[in-house]
């Protein structure tokens, strides 16, 4: 089967590539394109069946090779021979298939035949690529593979005591830390090897929580010791910055989806633009503008939370309330859509967590958000914020699980206190709850939360009242 060809190469590369497809079997050239444009139109006309790319050519991205594949075009890549920087690159962008420009016939036809399936060579290398920078990073930005918290803390979190294997977990099978490097009586928490997970934060519209739940979450799951990664993908209101009294000026989303667009994003750069707001817990803040979303691209926002799980232990993300997919849009793979980030965080997400707030809008609300989030997950865990008796009625925990057992099949509720107090004087300092109000209620139900989601036990230090401990120390004497 002879298999139709289209070129989009420097200049530089453009003669040698023609001639290289002449010698090659099957192969028969189409159509040279000097640019993206004429790339992308001769993609969408389906006049080729493969699409060759150099590393050198002026605008290509991610989004380029992305929508040269929506259009049905099979992408390989053509390097310089040894020109380690090109390979890079071009997996960067997301081209797997490569061939060197000085490569045998055979390896030409190979590369550029389309099949279901990367080869195994070429997915052992990019593999084998990855791994090397995992390593590097993990020894230089992580302090090595136990992560940075340990490093900078010297011991265990205050106000968590000790962990213990539990029987649910997102992380898989935990292993010990060294021993060595805690101090006192609290037993060490245990890091996960196998498995990096992505949590996703969604809830529906009317503020139930979503950003309180995820900021807290991610910080909780920090002074488990675990590194983690909080994203702030909200395309409607992004407020992980306020939270955390974090500047927001250069958005890291936005810097990091740029870089990924342009093939240019490793974890170096990535732990670059995602500051660390605790030991432990690097955080990319979100848009500062919600009419800047254009700058969020679908398949590039998929390759910033992929190096963002190689990076951390666990990445949390918010993402915004709205579901809807425009169905005009999806068929016009270039056009950007505002949602895209929240369906590309669900659909990647190892754990979704469903928040309503505790009111009879808030519920209902949540009831049929559940039902448009059966697309995307059939299992999110529910989390119900500010519950009090006084919006629901006594016994309001036994009422939530009530009502969502009948409209909405949950059996299995997490509910948040409404500790307004405590709310409101960890976002005044910019704090998260651990640090503000380390005794709240609220804060025991999220760090009670993280536990479950590392399969982990989690028991909280209770702090005793100065006056009872001069009390006590007073009857004792």
């Amino acid at each position: 089967m002879t298999v139709t060809v289209l070129t989009g190469v420097s200049a530089a590369l453009e003669a040698e590539v023609a001639t290289r497809l002449e010698l090659a079997p099957d192969l028969r050239l189409v159509r040279r394109c000097p640019d993206v444009e004429d790339l992308l139109a001769a993609g969408a006309a389906q006049v080729a069946q493969t699409a060759v790319v150099g590393a050198d050519l002026p605008g290509l991205d991610r989004t380029v090779v992305a929508d040269l594949r929506a259009a049905g075009c099979w992408v390989a890549g053509v390097h310089r021979a040894g020109d380690e920087a090109e390979q890079r690159h071009l997996r960067q962008l997301g081209v797997e298939r490569l061939v060197a420009l000085d490569g045998l016939p055979g390896d030409w036809a190979d590369a550029l035949t389309p099949t279901s399936e990367v080869s195994e060579q070429d997915a052992g290398l990019a593999q084998a690529h990855e791994t090397d920078l995992d390593d590097a990073i993990s020894r230089e930005l992580l302090g090595g593979p136990i992560g940075p918290i340990l490093r900078a803390s010297g011991g265990p979190p205050t106000g968590a005591a000790a962990t213990t294997p539990g029987a649910a977990s997102v992380m898989g099978p935990p292993a010990p830390l060294p021993a060595a490097h805690w101090a006192g009586d609290v037993g060490p928490p245990e890091a996960p090897r196998n498995e990096r997970a992505l949590i996703v934060v969604w809830g529906p519209a009317g503020a139930p929580g979503r950003t309180t739940v995820a900021v807290n979450l991610a910080a909780e799951i920090a002074r488990l010791g675990r590194s983690v990664v909080l994203v702030d993908a909200d395309t409607y209101g992004a407020s992980v910055a306020q939270h955390l009294a974090l500047l927001d000026e250069a958005p890291g989303v936005a810097a990091a989806t740029r870089l990924a667009d342009a093939g240019a994003l490793d974890l170096p750069r990535l732990a670059g633009i995602a500051p660390e707001a605790a030991p432990g817990l690097r955080v990319l803040t979100g848009l500062p503008r919600p009419d800047r979303w254009t700058e969020l691209r679908e398949d590039a926002f998929a390759e910033v939370l992929r190096q963002c799980r190689r990076l951390a232990e666990v990445t949390v993300v918010d993402v915004g309330f709205c579901l809807e997919e425009d169905e005009e849009l999806s068929y016009d793979t270039r056009a950007p859509r505002r949602n895209a980030t929240t369906t590309a965080a669900l659909r990647e997400a190892t754990e979704v967590l469903a928040v309503g707030a505790a009111d009879p809008v808030g519920l209902q609300r949540l009831v049929r958000g559940l039902d448009d989030l059966k697309s995307f997950t059939s299992t999110p865990r529910v989390v119900v914020t500010k519950v009090r008796a006084s919006a629901v009625g006594g016994s309001p925990d036994r009422r939530i699980a009530e009502a969502l057992d009948r409209f909405a099949g949950v059996r299995d509720v997490v509910t948040v206190p409404d500790d307004r107090p405590a709310l409101d004087s960890a976002m005044l300092a910019g704090r998260t709850l651990a640090e503000a109000a380390p005794s709240s209620p609220a804060r025991r139900a999220l760090a009670e939360l993280a536990g479950v989601l590392l399969g982990v036990d989690v028991v909280l230090r209770r702090r005793v009242p100065l006056r009872s401990r001069r009390a006590a120390r007073a009857t004792s004497g």
